[in-house]
């Protein structure tokens, strides 16, 4: 059975690409490079639906730049859910999220950063700066989104179904 894709392959007229990751836009009220999305359905809502499924999977078949954003997005609320333990509440988890998402990170190119082979770098010092704020406005929107749903029901315990996938490892990488 085969992983699941970004719905966003298809579309290329809002995408802008650096290395080979689709910069995509956002429905954030966070500020940051990102370009505003006028749907709905956007590639954190897409992330936050695959990722459960797609943690199942060892391999994953690359079929265009917005995989990669899914990718990435994947490995970050892997490490945002092992953050987290059953006894955290919803203002606790916010605080711990947020701190996460805006503490320093490796970006594709950074000798630290986990998947260089499957990331270009960014060509110059812009692109690099630009894809550091667009992931960092990235970061912040999928943690409050990923909040919003694991404390959805009760707001002083995270989903169980959600935490139970703190012992998976997509494609057995973590940022």
């Amino acid at each position: 059975m085969p992983a699941y894709h970004s719905t966003f392959l298809a579309s290329t007229a809002d995408t802008h690409l650096v290395g080979n990751m689709a910069i995509l836009p956002l429905r954030t009220k966070y500020r940051g490079p990102a370009y505003p999305s006028n749907d709905d359905y956007d590639i954190i809502d897409e992330i936050l639906d695959l990722y459960r499924a797609n943690s199942f999977f060892r391999n994953f078949e690359i079929k265009g730049p917005a995989d990669r954003t899914l990718i990435y997005g994947i490995l970050f609320v892997s490490q945002c859910l092992t953050q987290l333990k059953s006894t955290t509440n919803a203002d606790e988890a916010m605080r711990i999220l947020n701190t996460l998402a805006v503490s320093p990170f490796s970006v594709p190119g950074d000798p630290m950063f986990p998947m260089n082979s499957l990331y270009m770098p960014p060509k110059d010092r812009n692109e690099l700066d630009f894809l550091r704020g667009y992931l960092s406005q990235f970061r912040q929107e999928l943690a409050a989104r990923l909040i919003a749903r694991i404390y959805a029901e009760n707001s002083s315990a995270p989903n169980k179904y959600w935490l139970a996938f703190t012992r998976r490892k997509f494609m057995n990488k973590q940022l």
